[in-house]
Order: C-alpha cells, then sequence, then structure tokens
C-alpha cells in the first residue's frame, strides 16, 4: 500500500502542477473575459430564472430547479467542511483566498459546462435525456476529438468513487465513530441502504431527494456558521487580512501548524475549491442536461449559482469560522479541524452541528455523484451498464467507511484532475458556441 500510495502522490504532484492550476484558472478567466463578464452582472437574472424554474413543462427529465438542486447535492459535500479545513492546514489563511478566487472564475466556467451540455444533449434508449462533457466533445467536435469523450466518461466513472463515495462515506463513518462511537461499518452499512433505496428511483427520485435536503441543509449549515462569525465578529477584519495577507506570502510555523508557502496556498486552494464546486470538472452539466428546458442560455445562468453558493457563500462561512476562532494552528485537519471551530464558539453544540451537517451534505452527494458516475458508465457501456454500476456504487460505501483518509484524498484529487482536462480542453475548443449563444439569447431579451 505504501508503494501505491507513494506512486500516486508522484502522479498527482504532475497533474496537480502549475500547469493544471493555469489551465483551470485560466480557461475560467478566458470565459469569463469572452462572456464579457456576464455570470458576475447577470446574478440576479440567474436567481429569477432559479425561482421560474421550480416547475416546467419543457421537453427534459426535471424542472430547472431539481437539476440544480441535484448539482448541489453532488457539490454541497465534505469539500465544504473537510475540504475548506484541509486546504486552510496544509496551505495555511491564504489558501482561502485562492479557493474564491477559482469560485469567480469559475462561475463562468459553470455556466459554458451548462450551455453546452443542454446544446448538444441527446435522449436515450430509455427516452431520458443525457448530456456532459463526453457529448458535448461527441457532437460538438471534430471526430478526432472522440477519444476526449471516452476519456472523461472513464476518468469520470472511476473517479465518483474517490470524491463522490469513499470519502464522502469514511468522513460519515469518522465524525459518527467520534463523536458517538459508533463502528465504522455500521455507518457505512446503514448509508447504503438508503443510497440503494433512493437509487431504485433514479434522476427523478435523486432530484426529488435534493430538492427537500439540500436546502434544508445548507440553510441550516450557513446560520449555524453566522452565529459563529457574529460571536467572533471583531475577529474578522484580523482573518481577512490575514487571509490576503498568506495569499502572496509563507506562512511561518506556529502552534501545531507546520508552515506553508504560497505554492501550498495556490495548489491547495485550488485543489480543494475544485472539489467543492467541481467547476470545470464536468461533473455538474451532467444533471443540468437533464433539465425541463429549450433553452441552453437560460440554464446556464442557472448552474453557475451552484458555484457561488458553494463556495463564494458555504465555503467562505467554514473557512472564516475556522481562521477567527484561531483553530488552524492547533495541527487538526479536514473535519476535526472545522468541528473545533464551531466547537469553540458553540461549546458542547457546534460540534454535533458540524457532525450532523457532514452527514446530510455526504449523504447527498452520494446520491449527486451516483448519477454521475452512472451517466458515464452508460456512455461507455450503454443502458445494460446502469444497474451493475449501481450495485457496486452501493457495496463500495462500506468500505470506504473504513478507509485511510489521507489516501482516499490523495487518489480523489489525482483522478478529479484527470477528468478535468478533457473537459477544459473542450470548453476552449468549445468556447464560440457558448459565446454566440449567449450573444443571440440576451440580444433577443432587448
Amino acid at each position: 500500500m505504501e508503494s501505491i500510495s507513494s506512486l500516486i502522490g508522484q502522479v498527482n504532484a504532475i497533474v496537480w502542477g502549475p500547469v493544471m492550476l493555469f489551465l483551470i484558472l485560466g480557461t475560467g478567466l478566458y470565459l469569463m473575459i469572452g462572456l464579457k463578464a456576464m455570470p458576475l452582472h447577470r446574478i440576479g437574472y440567474g436567481f429569477r430564472m432559479l425561482w421560474a424554474g421550480r416547475t416546467s413543462d419543457e421537453e427534459g427529465d426535471i424542472p430547472p430547479f431539481r437539476a440544480l438542486m441535484t448539482s448541489l447535492s453532488a457539490t454541497v459535500g465534505t469539500g465544504n467542511i473537510a475540504g475548506v479545513a484541509t486546504a486552510i492546514a496544509m496551505g495555511g489563511p491564504g489558501a482561502l483566498f485562492w479557493m474564491w478566487c477559482t469560485a469567480l472564475v469559475g462561475m463562468a466556467t459553470k455556466y459554458a459546462e451548462a450551455v453546452l451540455a443542454v446544446h448538444y444533449r441527446e435522449t436515450d434508449t430509455k427516452g431520458d435525456h443525457i448530456g456532459g462533457p463526453m457529448f458535448y466533445i461527441k457532437n460538438g467536435l471534430k471526430s478526432h476529438w472522440a477519444w476526449l469523450g471516452t476519456a472523461f466518461a472513464l476518468f469520470g466513472a472511476i473517479a465518483g468513487f474517490g470524491i463522490g463515495n469513499t470519502i464522502q462515506a469514511h468522513s460519515v463513518a469518522d465524525a459518527l465513530h467520534s463523536n458517538f462511537a459508533i463502528p465504522t461499518f455500521a455507518t457505512g452499512t446503514a448509508i447504503a441502504v438508503l443510497v440503494a433505496l433512493v437509487l431504485i428511483g433514479g434522476i427523478r427520485r435523486i432530484a426529488t431527494v435534493a430538492t427537500v435536503l439540500v436546502p434544508f441543509m445548507a440553510i441550516g449549515y450557513v446560520i449555524a456558521g453566522l452565529v459563529v462569525l457574529a460571536l467572533n465578529a471583531d475577529a474578522i477584519p484580523d482573518a481577512v487580512a490575514l487571509i490576503f495577507k498568506h495569499a502572496f506570502t509563507p506562512v511561518a510555523a506556529t502552534g501545531g501548524f507546520a508552515g506553508a508557502a504560497v505554492w501550498a496556498a495556490i495548489r491547495f486552494g485550488v485543489a480543494r475549491g475544485i472539489f467543492s464546486n467541481e467547476a470545470g470538472l464536468g461533473s455538474a452539466p451532467i444533471a443540468h442536461a437533464a433539465a425541463k428546458t429549450t433553452s441552453p442560455v437560460r440554464q446556464g445562468s442557472i448552474a453557475m449559482l451552484g458555484t457561488f453558493i458553494d463556495t463564494l457563500i458555504i465555503c467562505s462561512i467554514t473557512g472564516l469560522a475556522i481562521v477567527v476562532t484561531g483553530v488552524w494552528t492547533g495541527g487538526e485537519n479536514g473535519g476535526p479541524l472545522t468541528s473545533a471551530a464551531f466547537e469553540a464558539a458553540l461549546p458542547g453544540v457546534g460540534n454535533y452541528v458540524v457532525t450532523f451537517g457532514l452527514a446530510i451534505f455526504a449523504f447527498t452527494t452520494l446520491l449527486g455523484w451516483s448519477f454521475y458516475g452512472e451517466k458515464c458508465v452508460e456512455y461507455l457501456f450503454g443502458v445494460k451498464a446502469i444497474v451493475p454500476f449501481r450495485i457496486l456504487w452501493i457495496l463500495a460505501i462500506p468500505f470506504g467507511a473504513g478507509m485511510d483518509l489521507k489516501f482516499i484524498w490523495l487518489v480523489a484529487d489525482t483522478l478529479n484532475a484527470l477528468m478535468a482536462l478533457p473537459n477544459l480542453i473542450a470548453l476552449l475548443l468549445l468556447s464560440p458556441v457558448v459565446f454566440r449563444l449567449t450573444q443571440e439569447y440576451f440580444a433577443s431579451k432587448g
């Protein structure tokens, strides 16, 4: 296991090197410029379309609102609690600044992904609408680029078992074991049963569950986080200054914090930002392709809100709570670090807020990513592969609950990068289509 971990670590250092970080941020910045900052100044329009999209009789499988909730069910997960904490623990407070940068340009990336997903989607043999990077590569680019779509589907199918399955199961099992002494295998088995009950109903049941749980869990966690910040309001200015300072200057070792270079802040901030909001990863457009809509731009305007909600709101609250309470110097990492921050402000309560929030976040992520992986497998092998995939997905949950967290994060990080590469290349090649559709749509609106 040690040799395998070392090998994956070497691959991880390559795929998350300067080229990948430049490609992620550069693609988002290029799209934002090409769209003339539309994702920023049209954010109000996006929220209006989201509210209007609660119901729809247009072509598709689920209403636009539920498509976003399904997408958020996958993105609002352990990345918002454990991922942010890991970024700060490994890269210092400055990592949060780079997460913000990733999210700002990521709004343009997520918008472009959804526009292309709806524009190039297909209908499978069961009558369901399917789309995503593999389909906009297949239908939007010339045949010699087809291998990119296959590569994305392959990496996406495998990556789901890291980012969307084992990490989620382990995080919940570890939290419940630490706080309530519940055996990790028991937690994993219980989650597997619950996930199985939902997966039987496919995308429509996943969307229904997500529509109930996502707003509930997000609002509840945000309120608790705001209470933590309110109780430490006097420390917020210094915390913000610290975040900006260490985004560009190294942070020295202090307390249990080993210190971090600027490169660590950038690397872990961008990597965990992508892990959390998935902008550029190519996963979210798979959900948006199922939306009941005839307008790619309208759905893209809704999709970009996912990055705004996930990172600029929820992750910011987690990160600020960790910095203002000062627990980031204590040597903790992952979920326990976030728990320590909430517990410091809300003794006897904060730890449970994070534990239960983590459990619900992880459960919905397991549902959302099961759909992503399923569509990747369907693209590769056809609808006959859906049931075997679902069985394998459910069986992996108890297994992941007892795995080593460090190894899981390493594998997930590596697979995320390999999954993002084909998608980012496709976004750059198809960007003229995104710009044209956007210009025509808003020109028709006057």
